[in-house]
């Protein structure tokens, strides 16, 4: 029987949680403070759908990383933000970055 290391280990604990293609961007994206969706939508990829962005959207807000607020007006506006636990991601995405660079010198270097 295989064990579920979720909830358990950190490191498959964090896998699981930022397994969307684009989730790591987008709580990058994030750090500069709340965004709305059309604007997130125009510093994405090329080709990303408006579904994809946000089907992870809503799964980073069902895991707790980040909130959702609607304001009630016309037309709708909708703003993302950090929450508590994904501010907490600030400084992984800070090494994640430099480590990053390194990276890309290396693949330069070849």
């Amino acid at each position: 029987m295989e064990k579920d290391l979720f909830g358990e280990c950190p490191y498959v604990t964090a896998q699981k949680v930022l397994t969307g293609k684009w989730s790591m961007y987008i709580l990058y994206l994030l750090t500069d403070g709340p965004i709305r969706f059309n604007e997130l939508q125009r510093k994405m990829p090329e080709g990303m759908t408006h579904t994809t962005l946000s089907r992870q959207l809503k799964t980073l807000e069902n895991d707790g990383l980040i909130l959702r607020k609607e304001y009630p007006q016309v037309p709708p506006k909708v703003e993302y933000e950090l929450s508590e636990i994904g501010e907490k991601f600030r400084s992984v995405l800070a090494e994640l970055e430099i480590w990053g660079n390194h990276y890309i010198d290396y693949l330069n270097s070849k």
